[in-house]
């Protein structure tokens, strides 16, 4: 059973999805929770959801490819509850579209909030969790950062550089104790999966995913969110710089 009592994380991108899973899993595992998006009205009402079931967790709305937030929410989640033990860099942005249809302003949305951003939160905590004796990253890359994929020349891009500037950290940081690894969900029931397609239907693109997964069904967030718990805990103490799968088997094949 995973435990996180006594231990303190962020969770960026918490405002839905893979990211809103994880707070509600590492608040039953024990966590205090500090949630972070850019939407307040979904961000408070995780908050209150978790405070009803009995967990500790707060928000703080700001934008992550700003490393001003990134240095204040760290120093406000020390301030609140003493120290910082996990960070899970979920938050992200799709677009869709090959080179030639990658306007600048979509190269730099992937680049400025996949990358940088979870550069930025990274950095920010890892003071903080020097302080606390050591700690866990988890960044969520894709399976099109391990093996790219068509139509996704940005985004592929961007969780590339996801998973290789994890490793990097990992071996950087690894003699004091802070763990860094990457979770790399394939296709996910979440938002994000049916956004941008223009008008296709939502039930098949969620069909025309399920149909290219070997295990032959679509994931829910949880699924994510658990792997996610399990690194941020003393369960995988032995692993960093790893990036591992959450596919169904598609990048086996």
């Amino acid at each position: 059973m995973i435990d996180l009592k006594g231990k303190v994380a962020i969770v960026t991108g918490a405002t839905s999805g893979i990211g809103e899973e994880t707070a509600k899993v590492f608040a039953i595992a024990g966590a205090s929770v500090i949630v972070t998006g850019r939407r307040e009205q979904p961000a408070k009402a995780l908050v209150k959801n978790i405070q009803a079931e009995g967990g500790q967790a707060d928000w703080i709305i700001g934008d992550i490819t700003n490393s001003e937030f990134t240095n204040s929410i760290v120093a406000t989640t020390e301030e609140k509850f003493g120290r910082l033990d996990i960070l899970a860099n979920v938050a992200g942005a799709i677009t869709r579209g090959d080179a030639l249809n990658t306007s600048d302003e979509d190269w730099f949305t992937m680049m400025n909030t996949n990358v940088s951003g979870t550069f930025f939160m990274s950095r920010a905590s890892i003071n903080a969790m020097r302080r606390s004796g050591g700690g866990s990253i988890i960044n969520l890359g894709s399976t099109v950062g391990l093996t790219g994929c068509a139509g996704l020349a940005a985004y592929c891009a961007s969780k590339g550089a996801v998973v290789n500037m994890t490793r990097a950290m990992a071996i950087d940081y690894a003699a004091e104790n802070i763990r860094v690894n990457s979770v790399n969900p394939g296709a996910v029931d979440t938002p994000m999966l049916v956004s941008g397609h223009g008008n296709l239907n939502a039930d098949s693109i969620r069909e025309e995913n399920r149909n290219s997964i070997p295990q032959g069904w679509l994931p829910q967030p949880k699924e994510v969110a658990n792997l996610i718990a399990f690194l941020a805990s003393d369960l995988s103490k032995h692993i960093t710089g790893a990036a591992i799968p959450v596919d169904g088997g598609y990048t086996a094949e």
